[in-house]
């Protein structure tokens, strides 16, 4: 690799070549770090990391919808209890609505049904 050489203007500025900087992701104002060392200077680019404030992050991921919400009823126990009791009670015909669909032994006897 061929290092290239570097002016040090009146103002003290030394301007990078155009393929290095790219080549490091630099851009305008890029901050580097200067190292000597006891045979030279050591130029290292510093990677700043912004710091993110956490409700700025909110929605950025979207998971795939599976179905229907959920809501936080779904979840507790006694919400699932009392709805498995109330379908059941739904399911089941009452008994006075089982006794009126059905004659009794009496009624099927008076008709002249089978015993």
């Amino acid at each position: 690799m061929i290092m290239p050489t570097l002016l040090v203007s009146s103002k003290g500025q030394i301007v990078l070549p155009a393929a290095l900087r790219r080549r490091l992701g630099m851009g305008a104002g890029a901050r580097l770090e200067m190292l000597e060392e006891p045979d030279g200077l050591k130029l290292r680019v510093v990677r700043s990391v912004e710091p993110a404030d956490v409700t700025e992050l909110a929605g950025m991921l979207q998971a795939p919808s599976r179905g229907t919400p959920r809501r936080l009823q779904d979840f507790d126990a006694a919400s699932l209890l009392s709805a498995a009791r109330a379908g059941l009670r739904q399911a089941r015909p009452s008994r006075e609505a089982s006794q009126a669909a059905e004659p009794s032994f009496l009624e099927s006897r008076s008709r002249g049904g089978k015993r």
